[in-house]
């Protein structure tokens, strides 16, 4: 299987052409060559496809196996592709996705994309929609905020100690929550360095009131028009770019009155630029694709 290995802001994939490649499996091919040790090493695998809809089809596996609707930082890798390797020349370019079929204005520069502006279409905030289970959310005083508590199981030690197993509460959490075709919960903290992401994440992305998973961003606010934000994606954990949760994060700040409707967003991997538009309720995202290598994968 030929595959091409890709990044935007270091949110870094399995790129396979579908046009040529066959992939039987690719939910198991997914957490086979995601694996950082024994795989090529990746947040999971997208197949670029033909399509019967627009350009050409993308479609996104988590490193887990599981299949995601949508991957902002990766359909501006899927875009880059198409044009740099000609399967579609076309600027703008229309890729159909779990979402439907998004809009993408190229940059291009001796030939090849260096970047590329999503119309990632409208958000989604109906709670249902998202999805979340409203039964086990609390909406709070401030518009636009529910909270729930995250629970941990109870440690050998605790059990020796108490005889029982039992959830123990870990901490409150106060999110806003939108979808951008997949769901996320963006918190707002003091300090994102100061946030545990790595026991918080999964206790969040499996928690009872969301019934397909979520991806949790704690974001921090230095002016109305500039925020750092970190990601924990359901599927993947920890990672250094969501470009899907950025837009979330963006359209979180309007909703709650804490940033405007154009910002840039700092990543673990870099930046990028958010704008929910008045004018068609859609928003858009600004960032790089960059191809880092080529291969042969035989396993």
């Amino acid at each position: 299987m030929r595959f091409t290995k890709m990044h935007a802001l270091g949110n870094d994939y399995v790129y396979v052409n579908g046009f040529v490649e066959k992939v039987p499996d690719p939910a198991a091919t997914a957490r086979i060559v995601s694996d950082r040790h024994f795989g090529i090493g990746a947040d999971g695998l997208i197949l670029i496809l033909p399509s019967e809809k627009a350009d050409v089809r993308m479609r996104m596996f988590n490193a887990d196996g599981s299949e995601a609707e949508m991957c902002g930082n990766g359909i501006r890798c899927v875009a880059k592709y198409a044009y740099d390797h000609g399967l579609c020349r076309r600027n703008p370019m229309r890729i159909e996705t779990g979402r439907g079929v998004l809009t993408l204005a190229l940059e291009v520069k001796d030939g090849k994309v260096q970047r590329a502006t999503v119309n990632m279409g409208e958000p989604v905030l109906k709670l249902a929609d998202v999805p979340v289970d409203r039964d086990h959310v609390a909406l709070s005083q401030e518009a636009h905020v529910y909270s729930f508590v995250v629970t941990r199981p109870s440690t050998m030690d605790e059990i020796v100690a108490t005889g029982k197993a039992e959830s123990r509460p870990v901490a409150a959490v106060h999110a806003t929550f939108v979808s951008m075709g997949n769901p996320h919960a963006v918190v707002y903290v003091p300090d994102v360095k100061a946030v545990d992401v790595a026991a918080l994440g999964p206790l969040i992305e499996h928690h009872p009131a969301f019934p397909r998973r979520i991806n949790a961003h704690w974001v921090q606010v230095h002016t109305r028009h500039e925020v750092t934000m970190r990601t924990w994606e359901r599927g993947s954990g920890i990672t250094l770019a969501c470009g899907t949760g950025a837009c979330a994060v963006c359209v979180a700040g309007v909703l709650r009155g804490r940033t405007e409707r154009k910002i840039v967003a700092h990543l673990p991997g870099g930046d990028l630029e958010l704008e929910w538009r008045q004018n068609d309720n859609n928003v858009y995202m600004t960032g790089p694709a960059t191809e880092v290598f080529s291969g042969e994968w035989e396993g």
